[in-house]
This record gives C-alpha cells, structure tokens and sequence, in this order.
C-alpha cells in the first residue's frame, strides 16, 4: 500500500509504539519503502519532537510510553481480553471484514503502560481463538460496505437476492411474484426478485454474515444472507429504525437465527455417553437439564420453529431420543431413515459409480453493487 508522507510518518510511530524490536529495515517493509526512506522519517519525527530514540537492547526503535497522549487505563486481563480477541479474530479473516481490529489492536499496544506490553509478550502469543471456517472473505466484501454505510445514513436499498433452492425461512424464499424491473429496466433472472430493502441490522453467525431489515416484497422483516445478494444499489430513500426493534426481539426463541410460528416445548434425552457434553453447555436460553441416576440427562427447551433443531439432534446421532413434541419425533425419524437408505445396497452402488465421473465445478455468484463505492469510501474516511 502506498502511502502519503504524513500518513506514512502516522504510520511509522503506531509500529514503534506497538511492537518492539523494529529496526529501518523491518520498518521500510512494513511501510513499503527503502531503508533509506525509513532513516530519513525517523530523523524526521526526531526534529518534530517526536521523543524517539533506538533502544539497543531490544535492537529497535523506540517512542517515550506517555507520547501523545497518556497511557490507556486498562488492566493485563483487560487489555489481554481486548487484544486476544482483536488480534486472533481480525487475523486471517475469521470473522470477515474485521481486518481493521487487527489495526486497532497494534494502535492500542502502543498505549499501553509499558509493564503492561511486557506481560502481555509473554502471555498473548499463547492464546489463541479458532473459529468454524466462514465464508471467503471477499464473497461480499462490497455488499457489507453498502449495507453498512446505508444503515449509517438510513437510505434504502434497492436489491436483487437469489434464494437457496428449497429452502425456507429466513426470508430465503423467491417466486411469490413481487419480483420487479432493477435499475436498468431488466427483469431478474429465474430465482432472482427485485426489492426495497431497508436494513436495521447488519450480525455474523455461525459461518457467514447476515443483515435483518425491512423487506418491500414481503412486506415484513427478513433476514438475508450478505453472499446471496446478486445486485445492491443504494438509494436516496430515507427510513427509520424502529425504537423497539433489536436482534433478540426479533430471534425470539429461535434456535439459531430462523424463528418459526409457532413456540413448542422440547424434551430430548441423551444417554450417559452424550449427557456431559450436552449439559456442560449452554445451547438455548430457555434450557434446562434433569440429570439421572444412570448419567443420563434429559434437556428440556422452548424453541419457535422446528427447521433447525432437528438438524441440531440428528448430528448427535444415537445418543439423543425426542421424547417431545411428536413433530420433532417424526422429523428426525424421517430424516434419519432417509439418510440410512442412502446407504442402502442400491443406492450404495449407484453413489459409487457417481463417485467415479468427473466433478463439475461450481456455479459462482456475481454480485453488482452499483452506486456504492463513493459513498462507503466518503464514509470509511469520515469514521
């Protein structure tokens, strides 16, 4: 990245203040410029006053702890606290586009207290965050800095949102016949609808990113999944949060993300093998657990809707029995056995000469945001 001489000399003073060790060379690397270059910013920031001098034990460059402003007040586990999660989560892209935290966190070492930096060299590079895989981090890059900016200057969308092909709930459904023209007069493609969206809330869950907002055709909110939008134009219709609106209202009891209609009471028993696992965490709000004298367990919940628990008890496999409702029961049953007879003597060798022709390779997604770029970078530099 190329930088401007005050944004480089920025720049130059967070790495000294953030890391320690760092000669001209290691700087001239990570600003992107000779080492010579490097060598004339320092003498530069030293006739500034910048108070800053090579250290010869740590065999780099150094800026006095109380330069520019006073040391952050902020406890080791604290700052542990806050700089793990920066650190491990904004690397690596695992959670997508929180890169920045990454940045944010060198900037807030240099803040610390130096006793405080010391402790934390000898503790943080031993902790570490893993998160499940997610979504590739530039699948929607543009279309979180659309909707982003648009919630910031609460001005709708105008949207394009091509649904998971048998799926429902979520708002993931397509064909009710509200599709429209886009902006430049074409009708949609087949399982594709034209919309007004006004977004109220932007959350990642799980593995991917998800925005909950208004949604014209429906009439109602939705949630949409951010990498299924094919087309993001932003508009000059302005809108408003609702006061009352918030991520758990709207959840309600859902399991995960996807609230059904209607509220129904779990019992679910997990033999002694399972039942510490299971009850050693806290998967619902509304759980509750009855141990047994066996060691097993029975797990009792509410949840509104049945679409994703079942998945959640059929991946315990034998170890869990839906004792109630009687829907869950035969939705499992019915599952189970579905996937049983794929592996039937038939179809095991039907699967296997499938197994044997060539793959096909995915269909990828094009995602169009028009008359966005200005905006989110306007509104990037004012915030």
């Amino acid at each position: 990245m190329k930088y401007s001489r005050i944004h480089r000399l920025l720049r130059v003073i967070t790495l000294i203040q953030s890391q320690r060790g760092l000669n001209a060379r290691r700087l001239a690397e990570a600003c992107g410029m000779t080492v010579r270059t490097a060598y004339r910013d320092l003498e530069m920031l030293a006739a500034a006053g910048v108070p800053c001098h090579f250290d010869e034990e740590t065999g780099g460059y150094r800026i006095r702890g109380d330069f520019f402003m006073p040391p952050v007040e902020l406890t080791l586990e604290e700052s542990l606290a806050v700089l793990c999660l920066a650190e491990r989560l904004g690397e690596d892209d695992q959670i997508p586009f929180m890169a920045p935290a990454l940045r944010a966190a060198a900037k807030l070492r240099g803040r610390l207290p130096g006793a405080i930096r010391e402790l934390l060299e000898t503790v943080s590079p031993h902790m570490e965050i893993r998160l499940a895989r997610s979504m590739p981090p530039d699948a929607a890059r543009d279309v979180y800095q659309t909707i982003r900016v648009a919630i910031a200057r609460r001005r709708a969308l105008r949207c394009s949102y091509e649904a998971a092909h048998g799926r429902h709930g979520g708002g993931q459904h397509v064909g009710d016949g509200h599709a429209g023209r886009d902006a430049d007069g074409k009708l949609p493609a087949a399982g594709e609808e034209i919309f007004t969206f006004k977004p109220y809330c932007l959350f990642f869950s799980k593995r991917a990113w998800y925005v909950i907002g208004h949604h014209s055709g429906r009439g109602e909110l939705r949630c949409l999944k951010l990498n299924r939008f094919t087309r993001l134009e932003q508009t000059n219709v302005p809108y408003a949060i609702p006061d009352d609106f918030s991520l758990d209202s709207y959840l309600g009891k859902a399991w995960r993300m996807i609230r059904g209609d209607r509220v129904y009471r779990v019992e679910l028993e997990f033999d002694a093998e399972f039942a510490e696992t299971v009850a050693d965490t806290h998967w619902h709000d509304t759980q509750e657990i009855e141990e047994r004298e066996d060691g097993s367990i029975v797990f009792r919940c509410e949840v509104a809707g049945l679409d994703e628990i079942v998945w959640w008890v059929l991946s315990m496999g034998p170890h869990c029995v839906v004792r109630r409702p009687r829907e869950l029961a035969e939705r499992v049953h019915r599952l189970a056995r579905q996937t049983a007879d794929r592996y039937g003597p038939a179809r095991g060798a039907a699967q296997m000469a499938r197994g044997r022709q060539p793959l096909r390779a995915g269909r990828s997604r094009r995602i169009v945001v028009t008359h966005s770029t200005a905006h989110a970078q306007e509104f990037s530099s004012r915030h």
